[in-house]
């Protein structure tokens, strides 16, 4: 006998240690909320108004979409939860998302991401005249090969570093060059604002500049003037660090952006700093190894790149041979976690096919979706008192068993959901609360079909120990298939669905996988061990294991039995 009692305790205390490992991830975590949603915590809303690249031609609805569809994986790449990217009257996207800093919201749907790769033909330091706005990453960096150990280009291998400040009379050409006038600057000479006529990516290494390139550089401030500078794949570009303290002058394109197929964020071998690994496809390997031998033998500042994303120099490096392999890596320059996963995001989804302008930034208030949650779980407390009293009234003593089946389905929801918010992102919102009061009828429901069988098992003549296994192998299989269904539902809701749907859907299949839990890890060896005492093994009439609540005459082993139970208990004997 205590063999059989301890199999559904050591389950019991099993799954409590479970729960308890949950909770105590929240400790170590210190995350005790859930993260909640743009209707009940507030939040960011961006209108973002879209024009062609060109700046001529009207807005294709499949650029729109495409411009949307890459918006959204960045701001789910963030691991934000309930955000809404939609679009509106033909030229316009509108995202909303909840628990995200205006500033980070703002670069990352507005950012362009046209990653460009320049040779590094003249570099100053400079005082910007205003103060450059903020921008995904850090600022000036260092690169290296990502695959071949032996390839150089951080600082302190005897390269320049990135970021030196260039000399004041030959600019750090390392040669003679045309010399720089003294006298106040010309406004700039006009610029193609378009490729086609300019130096092929083939030949970008050997480009030199002009006498007027020369010139217009002298003139050249930072922060870039786009009107006068504009970033053509084919041109020159005159541009800046982020930070605004180094001006650059770099040649055409040589490796386009289009050519990397992968970007993530790590810390570096050294452990001590934060790093963007990027991948090229077939074509951009065979580019960048090309590129890099042939600036490892020019003298500094030449040998270096610049790395450019939407016309800023987010990374400079030297390098002193050929980086082959198809890797490449963003670091140094005060790049932090933050700065660097947002660079990888935004390099990961690839560039907008449209310019946006930011025509709109609202902070959306949670007070009505406060006022709304407040009424929802009004109704859910109405409810839920609702399901105790009719358990205790018809199941008596077993509606213990249905309390407690709730209390620890809600205890291993919510510290899900808290979690999941801390790991992935998931905002909790009110179709999410929706779909959790949802459960309660779930795990309710499972003990009705659970409680039928036993009734059905008494009626044929077992006793109530044996009813209660004999009952749970037959009820289980119902149970699973009613709690399949509805996580399909859930399922094909979460991939057809979208905005706040796809929380609600999430939550509802989250709480019938929970479903399956409880009442396998503790409903029933909650049953087992309470058939097993004298109160209801034995058909008290508060019990709920009496026999008028299981519908026959007397209990199987007493003095009159149903007819039913009276042949069946015949036929084996009698049960005790």
């Amino acid at each position: 006998m205590a063999s059989k009692v301890g199999h559904p305790l050591r389950t019991l205390v099993a799954f409590f240690i479970v729960i308890a490992a949950l909770y105590g991830l929240m400790a170590i975590t210190k995350n005790w909320t859930p993260r909640l949603g743009l209707d009940l915590s507030g939040g960011t809303t961006i209108t973002l108004t879209a024009r062609n690249t060109t700046g001529k031609g009207g807005v294709s609805a499949t650029s729109l979409e495409q411009a949307r569809t890459i918006i959204q994986q960045r701001v789910d790449g963030l691991g934000v939860g309930e955000s809404q990217v939609t679009t509106s009257g033909g030229n316009q996207i509108i995202v909303s998302a909840p628990n995200v800093q205006r500033d980070e919201l703002i670069q990352q749907v507005g950012q362009t991401a046209e990653l460009r790769f320049r040779a590094v033909y003249q570099q100053e330091s400079t005082t910007p005249t205003s103060q450059p706005g903020n921008s995904a990453t850090a600022g000036t960096g260092n690169a290296q090969g990502g695959s071949t150990p032996s390839a150089k280009a951080s600082a302190g291998t005897g390269s320049a570093s990135a970021g030196a400040t260039a000399s004041s009379t030959a600019k750090g050409n390392g040669r003679p060059g045309p010399a720089l006038p003294t006298e106040p600057p010309a406004p700039p000479s006009p610029r193609p604002t378009a490729p086609g006529k300019g130096t092929p990516e083939n030949k970008a290494v050997e480009w030199q500049p002009s006498q007027q390139d020369i010139t217009d550089f002298a003139s050249f401030t930072c922060p870039r003037d786009t009107q006068y500078y504009p970033d053509v794949s084919d041109q020159p570009l005159f541009t800046c660090n982020e930070a605004g303290t180094q001006k650059y002058l770099l040649g055409p394109t040589i490796i386009e952006g289009t050519h990397v197929t992968d970007a993530n964020a790590s810390i570096g071998q050294s452990g001590l700093g934060w790093q963007v690994n990027l991948s090229f496809d077939s074509t951009g390997s065979k580019q960048f190894e090309d590129a890099t031998r042939a600036l490892s033998q020019k003298q500094s500042p030449e040998n270096a790149f610049a790395i450019v994303l939407d016309g800023t120099a987010v990374s400079v490096a030297s390098v002193d041979q050929a980086i082959a392999g198809g890797s490449a890596m963003i670091s140094g320059g005060g790049i932090n976690q933050q700065s660097a996963q947002q660079l990888a995001n935004v390099l990961k989804y690839g560039s907008l096919p449209l310019a946006f302008e930011i025509s709109s930034v609202d902070t959306v208030s949670a007070t009505l979706g406060g006022e709304q949650l407040q009424a929802g779980l009004i109704a859910g407390a109405v409810g839920l008192a609702l399901v105790i009293l009719f358990c205790f009234a018809y199941y008596r003593g077993l509606g213990v068993v249905v309390v407690a089946s709730l209390t620890v389905a809600f205890a291993t929801t919510y510290a899900m959901v808290v979690l999941l918010g801390a790991s992935v992102g998931f905002a909790l919102s009110l179709a999410g609360i929706a779909g959790a009061i949802v459960a309660i009828g779930i795990t309710a429901d499972s003990f009705v079909i659970y409680f039928a069988r036993i009734r059905d098992e008494v009626g044929e003549g077992r006793g109530i120990r044996t009813a209660v296994e004999t009952g749970w192998r037959r009820a289980r299989q119902t149970i699973l298939v009613a709690d399949a269904v509805s996580l399909l539902s859930a399922l094909i809701l979460f991939i057809l669905a979208i905005g706040s749907v796809k929380g609600f859907a999430f939550t509802l299949g989250l709480t019938t996988l929970i479903d399956i839990v409880v009442v396998f890890f503790f409903t029933k060896p909650l049953v087992t061990l309470l058939s097993r005492t004298k109160f209801y093994g034995n058909g008290h009439k508060f019990s709920g294991l009496d026999a008028t609540h299981l519908g026959v005459t007397a209990l199987p082993g007493g003095r009159r039995r149903a007819g039913t139970a009276t042949r069946a208990a015949t036929q084996t004997g009698g049960e005790a």
